[in-house]
């Protein structure tokens, strides 16, 4: 079989994270006579070399190249360029791993699309990654139609006769923004760049020591000496205007502009700070034209105006107020409707506790940011604009699974409100008003969530900030009495919106993950339970919705018998927020005694028994009483015989502990 893509990882040194980069390579869903690894080793000096010799030993592709060190990643990706075998080149770094199926739905998507670039959806373990650009796929895409400069690592596919046409190769030796030079040619050289965002292809990690090479401090002048190699690129491939405007914004926002702002440069000692400053300057004066700031957001033109005017201790303060800016949320509504979860929230920014407010200015919205009249002078006469576009604000709901950091957009409807400011005549404060609905079997960009944790978040985006915070801590009486667990789709998954401890927020368990059903059974009552006799039959109202008809089991267990009964049961929608349980009850299967009532409810991957507080009293005679699991015990423990136990300690009956025990065990989970 011919190779359809060949992995090339550049490796020094990585130690225990290249573990995971390792099975995830291995588990591909492709063939393996359909693709291969190459492990090209830069001179390691720990145990890596003997690791990947073994490796290459016991897998026929997978491949590993030694070689002496050359100081950073670019000639070991040359190198693995030059031995693949492929039609297309993933680039992965040591510390990172694949999804599954990863290389197979990237292959088969840039083929049916004809692309010389794909870009899979990425996920961050502790590290940014583009937002917007994986809202949606996108199979025709190029820098004008979509925000793909937000995206210049290497760890994406590339046909390898595209690569070889233009001779496109990674710049070598020590240095920085290598891969922003590379990326950014095969974007303006490419005819197509598929982006593929319905399924989690490449996971970024930080690791633990934050010894990745991005995380470590750079000298500012061979930096930026670097980011202008990027800027020659551009400058060679585009013709002055718009485009070329909007691709050096890029540059001028994520690696100058961002990196002045808020605690990111408060943190810094003020030595480098003044350094980082200097190149900055130097970069920003040297090489953009008005057109490149003009189309920043209000916040991040201001900085650029002060970096352009020289006035690093106006930065600095504008600093120190946006880093007291935070997101606030607060979770007015939420409920099932027809299988979604409607969430209802408003959101806005606060400093120091309090609102963030804006001026109004005849027809015009104005930043209020405390800078001295000099300050303000000099932006204006930079034409930086500090209007506030509130028209623009918006907030994005997200989830976000806990364990892989993989996030999906979902639906908002939005309304923004000005509220003015009391004693302040002319100032007011934004509310975003919004309602978004989580369909849990479409919510991961069509797919169903996968079974895990799921995080709620908002992420309000107005002004030049971009930033998120948690849902659910801040909340409304009617929030917390439209949470409700669900079972939803076939084959069925069961979904519960829960609190998180102890700060309060909401999250999703989708398949059972947690123990946290058994809080929603505590409240059972024998009331909520129907036994009937002729023919014996057991309903039991329960506090899910559940918008069809789907399947459950019972199981009845007599713990002095040691005895079960499994009953095969369907769960029917008693309104939004409650279902009926239904079971034929075999009384000639049930001999005298109490019978244990354990649900288990279906879910992805299968569901878990959860113990009720409930039990069946089954007579002699066949009668049945449905008792609270406590007054049972307490029922035993009257008509049980005394045992002699130590002088100083009360009887206890065996059976009344076990059942105390598991109860409160199941109370704590």
């Amino acid at each position: 079989m011919p190779i359809k893509v060949s992995v090339v990882i550049p490796v020094y040194n990585p130690g225990k994270y290249i573990e995971d980069c390792i099975s995830s390579l291995l588990r591909q869903s492709l063939p393996d006579d359909e693709y291969e690894a190459i492990f090209v080793d830069d001179g390691s000096t720990d145990e890596t070399p003997e690791r990947l010799d073994r490796l290459a030993a016991e897998y026929p592709h997978m491949h590993v190249i030694h070689q002496e060190g050359s100081g950073w990643s670019g000639k070991p990706r040359n190198v693995g360029i030059a031995a693949a075998k492929g039609e297309f080149i993933q680039f992965v770094d040591n510390d990172d791993w694949l999804g599954d199926e990863a290389l197979e739905r990237m292959y088969n998507y840039g083929v049916a699309n004809g692309a010389d670039v794909i870009v899979g959806k990425m996920a961050g373990k502790g590290r940014p990654v583009p937002l917007e650009l994986f809202r949606k796929n996108r199979p025709h895409a190029n820098v004008e139609n979509a925000p793909l400069i937000d995206s210049l690592t290497p760890h994406k596919m590339f046909r390898k006769a595209f690569l070889d046409k233009y001779d496109l190769r990674y710049m070598e030796g020590r240095r920085r923004l290598e891969d922003h030079v590379f990326v950014t040619e095969a974007y303006l050289r490419a005819e197509n760049v598929s982006v593929l965002s319905d399924y989690l292809c490449y996971y970024h990690v930080k690791r633990e020591d934050a010894s990745n090479a991005g995380f470590q401090r750079f000298d500012p002048v061979g930096y930026f000496k670097n980011l202008r190699e990027a800027l020659d690129v551009v400058e060679r491939l585009t013709e002055p205007g718009p485009l070329r405007d909007r691709l050096f914004r890029r540059w001028l926002r994520n690696e100058m502009v961002e990196r002045m702002r808020g605690q990111r440069l408060l943190k810094l000692p003020e030595d480098y700070r003044q350094e980082l400053f200097d190149e900055i300057h130097k970069v920003v004066v040297e090489r953009f034209g008005p057109g490149v700031a003009a189309g920043l957001q209000p916040t991040q033109q201001i900085v650029a105006g002060l970096i352009a005017a020289n006035r690093l201790a106006d930065v600095e303060e504008f600093a120190q107020w946006e880093s007291g800016i935070k997101p606030a949320g607060a979770l007015e509504t939420l409920g099932w409707e027809d299988g979604k979860l409607s969430i209802g929230f408003t959101a806005e920014y606060r400093s120091a506790g309090e609102p963030v407010t804006f001026r109004a200015d005849g027809d015009k919205d104005l930043l209020v940011p405390p800078l001295p009249q000099t300050s303000l002078d000099a932006i204006a006469l930079l034409g930086a604009d500090t209007s506030a576009p509130l028209a623009k604000s918006k907030v994005d709901l997200v989830v976000r699974e806990r364990s892989t950091a993989a996030e999906f957009f979902q639906p908002v409807e939005l309304t923004r409100e000005k509220v003015a400011v009391e004693g302040r005549e002319g100032y007011f404060r934004q509310i975003l008003r919004a309602t978004s609905e989580v369909d849990p079997l479409t919510a991961a960009n069509g797919g169903g969530l996968d079974a895990g944790i799921w995080d709620v978040l908002i992420r309000i985006s107005s002004c030049g900030w971009t930033k998120e915070t948690r849902l659910g801590s801040v909340r409304g009486e009617e929030a917390g009495s439209g949470r409700r667990a669900a079972v939803l789709g076939s084959p069925a998954r069961l979904v519960l919106p829960y609190w998180t401890d102890p700060h309060g927020n909401l999250s999703l368990d989708v398949g059972q993950k947690t123990n946290r059903i058994s809080y929603e059974f505590a409240g059972l009552a024998p009331a909520d339970v129907t036994v009937s006799t002729d023919p014996g039959r057991l309903s039991l109202v329960l506090p899910f919705h559940v918008p069809g008809e789907s399947a459950a089991t019972v199981r009845l267990k007599n713990a002095s018998a040691s005895r079960s009964v499994d009953l095969t049961a369907t769960l029917d929608a008693r309104g939004s927020d409650r279902a009926e349980l239904s079971a034929a009850l075999p009384l000639d299967e049930l001999t005298d005694g109490q019978w244990r009532l354990e649900l288990t409810v279906p879910a992805t991957g299968g569901g878990k028994p959860v113990a009720l507080p409930l039990v069946l009293d089954v007579s002699a005679s066949g009668g049945v009483v449905v008792k609270q699991l406590a007054a049972a015990a307490a029922d035993l423990a009257a008509t049980a015989p005394a045992r002699r136990k130590p002088a100083g300690r009360p009887a206890e009956p065996t059976l009344l502990r076990r059942a105390a025990g598991k109860l409160r065990r199941a109370m704590k989970k």
